[in-house]
């Protein structure tokens, strides 16, 4: 999955990333088809020739969204089974209304994940999580303006909305473990020192 194109020209030596002309895929070989992401040992022809094996995820992509309201940013804590903790992470989720646009899926996940509507959405860009191994592309978005929306909450997800003041961002900052959501604060963060 390619991200969107951003900042300097191709071929500008700050050229975040551009697709890799004349690579060819030789052979999938599907591994595991799951729910959430699937598994393939893909291999690539590289335009020099040479033939590179790589396990691959597939993943639809998501969100995650900076809720900024009333001096505070909207965090979540949440049970992640895969680490063993409770983390602290900004409100996010999959990609997984086909055809969705990103931003219309970041305005049910607000409503889902926070029981927010915001009136104001500013595009912070976007990242791949682990480009070695994963297709998934994040796109962050900044929501303000945030009102109270009626929302039922996804029981299985257990999640509790945590708002931190945004003059404890430094703080927050270093002790959240959620790349995702330290790229989507750091993001924040340049904004504020603009």
């Amino acid at each position: 999955m390619a991200g969107a194109t951003r900042g300097p020209a191709a071929n500008h030596p700050l050229d975040g990333g551009r697709p890799i002309a004349g690579m060819t895929v030789e052979a999938t070989e599907p591994i595991y088809a799951g729910q959430v992401v699937d598994l393939s040992v893909v291999h690539y022809r590289r335009p020099s020739g040479m033939v590179v094996r790589r396990e691959v995820i597939a993943h639809p992509g998501a969100v995650v969204m900076v809720p900024v309201e009333d001096d505070h940013v909207l965090m979540v804590r949440q049970p992640r089974e895969a680490v063993g903790e409770y983390l602290l992470e900004l409100p996010a989720g999959k990609l997984d209304v086909p055809g969705e646009p990103p931003l219309d899926c970041a305005r049910r996940e607000l409503a889902e994940e926070v029981g927010r509507a915001a009136t104001t959405w500013t595009d912070l860009g976007g990242f791949y999580t682990a480009p070695a191994i994963l297709e998934e592309y994040i796109h962050c978005f900044m929501a303000t303006g945030l009102t109270a929306v009626d929302h039922a909450p996804i029981a299985e997800e257990e999640i509790e909305v945590v708002p931190v003041a945004l003059a404890d961002l430094e703080v927050l900052i270093s002790e959240v473990h959620d790349a995702k959501s330290l790229i989507g604060l750091l993001r924040l963060q340049a904004m504020r020192l603009a």
